[in-house]
Formats: C-alpha cells, sequence, structure tokens
C-alpha cells in the first residue's frame, strides 16, 4: 500500500470533494511506511516541518488557506533532500532512495499548485 496525494475543493455544504488527478499527474506520495520513517521522521522534524509530519499519526488534510505554507514546507525538504534521504533511507540504496523523495516531494508540489489554483487544499492518506 501506498500514500496518495490528491486535491480536494470544500462543497457549499462543507463537504471534501475529492478530484481526479489530471491526466499526466502522478500522485504518490510515498510508501506507507514513509509516513513515520521519512515525513514523520526526526530529521523532517527537525527543520520546524510543521504539515508533513501529521501523516505519522493521521491523514494530512491541508485547507486552501494552508496551501501556500505547504509549499515553503515542501521547498524547505527540497534544500534538505540529502541529509533527510541519507538519514531516513532503509534498506535501499542511497542514490534510489533520494530519487524516490524528489519524484514525491514533486508530486506534492504539482497537487498543492494546482489546489493553489483552483481554491482546494492537499490531502496525503
Amino acid at each position: 500500500m501506498s500514500l496518495s496525494v490528491d486535491v480536494f475543493v470544500r462543497e457549499p455544504d462543507g463537504q471534501r470533494r475529492i478530484l481526479d488527478a489530471p491526466e499526466g499527474r502522478d500522485d504518490p506520495a510515498g510508501f506507507e511506511s514513509w509516513r513515520r520513517t521519512v515525513w514523520g521522521s526526526q530529521p523532517v522534524r527537525a527543520l520546524g516541518a510543521r504539515f508533513l509530519p501529521v501523516p505519522a499519526d493521521d491523514d494530512l488534510e491541508v485547507e486552501a488557506e494552508g496551501v501556500a505554507e505547504f509549499l515553503r514546507e515542501v521547498a524547505l525538504l527540497r534544500d534538505h533532500l540529502d541529509a533527510i534521504a541519507g538519514s531516513t533511507r532503509r534498506p535501499r540504496g542511497l542514490a534510489e532512495h533520494r530519487a524516490g523523495l524528489v519524484r514525491r516531494l514533486r508530486n506534492l508540489e504539482v497537487a498543492a499548485l494546482h489546489a493553489r489554483v483552483i481554491g482546494g487544499g492537499v490531502l496525503i492518506w
């Protein structure tokens, strides 16, 4: 099983409606184990990440007003990619793990950019 990142909008009645991923967009946010071993890891938390550690305990729902801050957090993790990759790889090799992180961070960013354009939110589950 793996984590997915999706975009959602709020209906007038407050219900969340998850949108289908646009053609050509990938939605993996990592392996299920990444909830704790990567996104909820000590190195990510030590950077001051507020959103991405949440999946360690629950699904992450970023409302529309938090998407810009979420994008900043994704950029922060990208800036510290080598340190995160080096301290969270198991049992894969470093290059493979780093490449996986790059792909997943890009998926998070693309979803968040789409959410920002349409006034929606981001869900990692």
